[in-house]
């Protein structure tokens, strides 16, 4: 495995991947408090503005006709550079259409980031170093978060919100300019369609993702908002929990890729939605805060292993489809992720437990699903989603 280390598409995508990991995490520490204490929002309008942070995710697929124009990892970089703007400016419009738009456009960079990232790390790694590689990008994000929550919490005491955000944004867009003066490209690395793909044979990665979709909104929106508005815990608090998931993150990530090239996707994502069953009602029916925070910090665990979705396409689908698939999959999990926080923040107007016992019915369809889950592990050929472009 220390062979990736020379390969020039690993450095390139963990230092794109790190920044804009930690840029996001950065900003989705501080947002919730700065939604609630300097916007003011309600329930419902969180769940609008997660619900349009999610757009762009949906629209992901997108970046297929934007590689006509510029290649796979130039996009990358420009993503990320796109959301340290998004992030910059959000601490500077106070009103609750000011966030909306800063979110859009922070959102536009990371998910189109995340689609390039997904699938070059697919295409220039076989199955057996995907997950090292996806586990390796988590693992040091969650040694940078631990840094910016740290600086964040430390910025807390002399900042204002506005401040916080600017500094932020402009890392994250340093980061994604120096970047632009990479060349990571292997000239070997063979097309692949320039189009979407939509087939039948991968139907059970696409509702694997749709259902993914609802899970990582219960977690990103109503978890979190839970241990801000019904228990009333300020940043620093929420800071220093973030820093906790990071740090677990950071010592457990390994231990996930190498579970993954061991049991395989079945085993460790049905670990992951049995557990998700437990958490979710924990959160509506248990009223001690810190058991509550005990069960956010076990669902921050339980995220990491997602990455069974990328490493299950990888094993099962043609090469040649693996860069369009992917970019359908992140569409298809979006599709939720935009419906799910509106619905959700609607439910919670009624009964802030809703949205959890929701989340508890999509946990147990995704553990139905799974069961279905069969690789035909065979190796992958390394094929680029681009296609010409500068």
């Amino acid at each position: 495995m220390d062979l990736l280390r020379s390969n020039p598409m690993y450095r390139y995508l963990m230092i794109l991947g790190i920044c804009a990991n930690a840029g996001l995490q950065g900003w989705t520490a501080l947002f919730t408090n700065y939604a609630k204490e300097i916007v003011g929002v309600n329930g419902f309008q969180i769940g609008v503005s997660q619900a349009v942070r999610e757009i762009p995710g949906f629209l992901s697929f997108i970046a297929i006709f934007l590689l006509l124009l510029l290649k796979e990892h130039r996009l990358s970089a420009w993503s990320v550079i796109l959301l340290g703007i998004g992030t910059a400016f959000t601490g500077i419009f106070t009103s609750f259409s000011g966030l909306l738009v800063t979110t859009f456009v922070m959102s536009i960079g990371f998910h189109f980031f995340e689609t390039t990232n997904k699938s070059l790390t697919v295409q220039y790694f076989n199955t057996t170093e995907s997950p090292v590689v996806f586990a390796r990008m988590r693992g040091y994000t969650a040694l940078a978060n631990i840094v910016v929550g740290f600086v964040i919490w430390l910025l807390s005491f002399i900042l204002p919100y506005m401040f916080t955000f600017l500094l932020l944004g402009i890392l994250i867009s340093f980061s994604g300019i120096s970047m632009l003066f990479s060349n990571p490209v292997k000239k070997e690395i063979p097309h692949q369609h320039r189009k979407l793909l939509v087939k039948r044979k991968y139907w059970l990665f696409y509702v694997l993702n749709f259902l993914a979709g609802t899970r990582r909104q219960i977690f990103t929106v109503f978890a979190i908002f839970l241990l801000v508005e019904r228990y009333n815990l300020g940043l620093r608090v929420v800071t220093g929990i973030y820093v906790i998931n990071y740090a677990l993150t950071y010592f457990l990530n390994p231990q996930i890729s190498n579970a993954l090239n061991k049991y395989g996707e079945r085993i460790v994502l049905s670990l992951e939605s049995a557990s998700l069953i437990v958490l979710f009602l924990g959160y509506a029916f248990i009223s001690n805060v810190w058991v509550v925070v005990g069960l956010f910090i076990m669902d921050s665990i339980f995220f990491n292993f997602s990455i069974g979705l990328n490493t299950y396409l990888q094993k099962t689908a043609d090469p040649e489809d693996l860069g369009p698939s992917t970019a359908v999959g992140f569409t298809i999990n979006h599709i939720s992720a935009v419906i799910i926080p509106v619905f959700g923040g609607a439910l919670w107007m009624l009964n802030w437990r809703l949205p959890f016992l929701v989340g508890t019915g999509f946990a147990i369809l995704s553990l139905y699903f799974i069961q279905m889950l069969t690789t035909g592990y065979h190796e992958k050929r390394a094929f680029s989603l681009s296609a010409g472009g500068r």
